[in-house]
């Protein structure tokens, strides 16, 4: 299934499940979410997470108009993994501003170091921030989007159960975390 207007809900019908539904929701984003290390986080998206943020940008701005709705698909739809990938919308979070400034500016290039290892294959490197031009030499952005692209002998051995790591081998940034098996669950069904 894919996010359509056909398939979205309208103002009305979504303003009355918004409340009952975002328990699910949050508890649906928290499995797919992993944090490595103190301050970076990546929350993985698919197609439940990004069609209730194309639906969250529809209420918030009380888009209804034919054209409004397909800019919105248009925007997030690129975010939704196609069976050969993860997509990941990652954060870099430093409640200081003082120290989120000098940090930010030690992590250039951070996004381009972020893998996924998966047991038996080679890393996988993250392609970061593919539609956007982000070069600036004095800091990196606080947020990301990166892909994984999953060699197909990689997606069978994840598909299979086998134990994948989530890591950053950037200078100032070293680090490394098993993927929990609850949220590799949730992952692997990416991979189809």
């Amino acid at each position: 299934m894919t996010i359509t207007r056909d398939n979205l809900l309208t103002l009305e019908a979504y303003a009355k499940i918004r409340k009952s539904s975002a328990p699910e929701v949050i508890a649906h984003r928290r499995r797919r979410t992993v944090r490595l290390g103190e301050h970076i986080t990546l929350q993985f998206e698919d197609e439940t997470t990004i069609r209730r943020q194309i639906q969250e940008m529809l209420h918030i701005e009380k888009i209804f108009m034919e054209e409004g709705i397909q800019g919105e698909i248009d925007a997030y739809l690129p975010l939704v993994p196609d069976g050969s990938n993860w997509k990941a919308t990652m954060l870099i979070e430093y409640p200081d501003v003082h120290e989120r400034k000098r940090e930010l500016a030690r992590l250039i290039g951070v996004e381009d170091r972020m893998f996924v290892e998966v047991e038996g294959h080679a890393r996988i490197y993250a392609i970061a921030d593919e539609d956007l031009d982000r070069e600036n030499d004095e800091k990196t952005s606080a947020v990301h989007f990166v892909r994984f692209e999953f060699p197909p002998a990689a997606k069978q051995a994840v598909r299979a159960g086998a134990q994948v790591k989530l890591g950053c081998d950037h200078t100032n940034y070293p680090a490394h975390v098993q993927i929990a098996p609850e949220t590799l669950a949730s992952l692997a069904g990416d991979l189809r």
